[in-house]
């Protein structure tokens, strides 16, 4: 079924097409963005944000530009001027995610060689154990938040322990990993910026102790990510100081935000569709691939981007080096040309080439980690509470760039 129009009259939605900003959407848009994502790839699939910046929000434009060597990922040019010489701006321009190689190249290997599937098959029994701590609690309340009682405790669990962060230290991770990340929105206020800025340094003072301990008791680089970072690879390639303490920030972020609002997204939709859930809870064995369908229906990250190093041709266009490119991931997902009936949630969806990791180069190297984790939760939540039901409105993370929940109330008696 298609979302409900929130424009009313095509006129509206043409003037609401010509005037679209990241920085200052509709009120209804961080709700439903869906409709409004598909007025833009009706009317202006390469739309201009600004003079020398584009968002895209066809599949097909998106997917050729994740692929195209001319569209970088460093984003000192975009985060100069937006964060100045600060700890923010050192965080993001060395971190894994927003760097080309030769650092992307070195930082990337190093961490799929400890999140290899051998390495995450041993995950399975822990994060199986953790889940089941977290039903058994939530079984006692009756009534929880799928959000503080069970998402967001998973990634934190599993992300400390690929650190070897110790379990009573783990109190600020959550914290420092949503102020750093919300300073990524298109339009970051003073006090969000200087909010970010804090926990940066927070961060990176617990880090410089705990790497400093971790090199006087160095853990098993087979199960251990930190030891595995901090000694490199057998070639002698090891990461700066500087470099490897961000990386660990980085891993946490994006290990804790992407799978925070997997699992809470996918819940969401679940019960918000019962027949799926329905038919999810009567056919088990369809988990894996309802993880990608849910991944694909409510992307955790809703945007990305690029910057143009030559010219490049997009949507039949020819744009100079130096644009700005911010990808639709959210929009390229529910686009009808290549996802038949986009808005109708299909947990047998096949095939389903969703862009919620990225692609290419590029592609989350933690993703199998966020699919282990979605899987466990999600299938084994229904199993024990088939009948789980909402129990007051839900509650929105307010912003543009990531798309979550702060609170998901239910009931699971």
């Amino acid at each position: 079924m298609a979302p409900s129009s929130p424009f009313a009259s095509a006129q509206a939605e043409r003037e609401f097409v010509r005037a679209f900003r990241l920085t200052d959407v509709p009120d209804g848009f961080i709700d439903d963005p869906y409709p409004y994502y598909a007025a833009l790839r009706r009317h202006a699939p390469v739309h201009e944000l600004a003079p020398g910046s584009i968002f895209l929000t066809r599949y097909a434009d998106v997917t050729a530009v994740y692929r195209d060597p001319r569209a970088s990922s460093d984003k000192q040019k975009e985060f100069g001027p937006k964060f100045g010489d600060s700890p923010l701006y050192e965080h993001h321009t060395t971190s894994l995610v927003f760097n080309d190689p030769p650092l992307h190249t070195r930082v990337r290997r190093l961490l799929m060689g400890a999140l290899n599937q051998r390495a995450i098959a041993r995950m399975e029994p822990g994060v199986t154990a953790l889940v089941d701590r977290l039903l058994e609690c939530m079984a006692a309340k009756g009534r929880v938040d799928l959000i503080d009682d069970f998402a967001a405790e998973i990634p934190i669990e599993v992300i400390g322990n690929l650190l070897g962060v110790p379990r009573d230290e783990r109190g600020p991770l959550r914290g420092w990993s949503l102020t750093i990340l919300s300073a990524l929105e298109p339009a970051p206020d003073a006090a969000l910026l200087e909010a970010g800025n804090r926990a940066v340094r927070e961060f990176l003072a617990y880090l410089e102790r705990l790497i400093a301990e971790r090199r006087r008791r160095p853990g098993d680089p087979e199960v251990d990510v930190l030891t595995r970072l901090i000694e490199g690879e057998p070639d002698g390639e090891r990461l700066t100081e500087r470099e490897l303490l961000h990386q660990c920030i980085f891993l946490l972020n994006a290990g804790h935000e992407t799978t925070t609002n997997l699992i809470g997204n996918g819940m969401h939709a679940l019960l918000t569709h019962r027949g799926e859930r329905e038919r999810l809870a009567a056919e088990p064995g369809l988990i894996a691939v309802a993880v990608e369908e849910l991944l694909r229906f409510e992307a955790p990250l809703q945007l990305n981007n690029r910057l143009a190093t030559a010219d490049m041709e997009i949507g039949g266009r020819t744009y100079p080096a130096g644009t700005f490119i911010t990808l639709g991931v959210g929009a390229a997902n529910r686009d009808p040309e290549q996802f038949p009936d986009p808005d109708r949630l299909d947990l047998g969806r096949r095939p389903n080439r969703h862009l919620s990791f990225g692609h290419g180069e590029h592609a989350c190297a933690g993703m199998n980690v966020a699919r282990l984790e979605a899987r466990i939760a999600i299938g084994r939540l229904l199993a024990r509470f088939p009948h789980i039901a909402a129990d007051a409105p839900p509650e929105r993370d307010r912003r543009v760039r990531f798309r979550g929940f702060r609170r998901l109330p239910a009931r699971v008696d």
